[in-house]
């Protein structure tokens, strides 16, 4: 059986100078709008998982969420940060590093709006890992709260490959940034293994960077089962970021749950 070569939230700080480069080609703001209408329909306060460098985080502090960010990733939050001060906002900027499994928040008064964007919670690959983070989020989600997931539905259906040129271009006036990648499935478990290589040209000096991502993928019905033992009841589950119809070959799976 295929072993991922790390846990899914590893890999993170070597990805996070090159996150925001290719999420403007990939993702980019396609789902933006959704969470800022989302929080600002709570009273409350918004906590973000994987908050990283601030993509989701900058624009709804921008529109008045109050929000704090939480991140495994040194690097990511530094970069959150950065970004925080040349927009004004860190003054209003909470960005935590910690684990999202055990959430060192209290439980009174609570998060109006739990956030789990862009398949966040994929990178929980052990049962127990998810488990206990579904638990902790019902600890500081307040009664009439929402936990709101957002899931990256096709990677089970991703190819497998080796060291393909999946992105490639300019990185402001001087460097010159390449992604190959390389795909590998572990389908019994569910897993999608991302060997990820980053070259960097800059001036005539060429660096490589190398780290592994790994995901997770289970269908709405197995999520919703988890959710409901961790005592959070699904209230909609969503197909497209304009609050569409769900489907199994939507683009996204976005759940709404709160607590039962």
């Amino acid at each position: 059986m295929l072993q991922p070569k790390t846990e899914g939230w590893q890999g993170w700080d070597v990805y996070a100078p090159f996150y925001d480069w290719e999420n403007r080609q990939t993702v980019a703001r396609r789902d933006v709008r959704f969470w800022q209408e989302l929080a600002g329909r709570q009273t409350g306060r918004v906590l973000e998982l994987g908050s990283g460098t601030g993509r989701l985080a900058l624009p709804l502090l921008k529109a008045g969420a109050d929000l704090v960010g939480i991140d495994r990733s040194d690097a990511m939050l530094a970069r959150a940060r950065m970004k925080a001060r040349r927009a004004g906002l860190l003054d209003r900027a909470r960005f935590v590093r910690g684990d999202i499994r055990s959430l060192p928040f209290r439980k009174r008064p609570g998060f109006s709006l739990v956030m789990a964007p862009y398949g966040m919670l994929q990178s929980l690959t052990r049962e127990r890992d998810l488990a206990e983070t579904l638990a902790s989020v019902a600890g500081v989600l307040r009664r009439d709260g929402i936990f709101g997931i957002d899931l990256v539905p096709d990677l089970p259906r991703w190819a497998e490959y080796s060291r393909r040129v999946t992105l490639s271009g300019s990185r402001g006036a001087r460097t010159h940034l390449t992604l190959r990648e390389s795909v590998h499935q572990d389908r019994k478990r569910g897993l999608t293994m991302f060997d990820q290589e980053y070259v960097e040209r800059r001036g005539g000096k060429k660096r490589v960077h190398n780290f592994a991502l790994t995901f997770r993928t289970l269908s709405v019905p197995q999520m919703r089962r988890r959710l409901e033992r961790a005592g959070l009841e699904v209230r909609a589950v969503l197909g497209d970021y304009q609050g569409g119809p769900w489907h199994p070959d939507a683009d996204v799976w976005i759940i709404l749950a709160s607590r039962a």
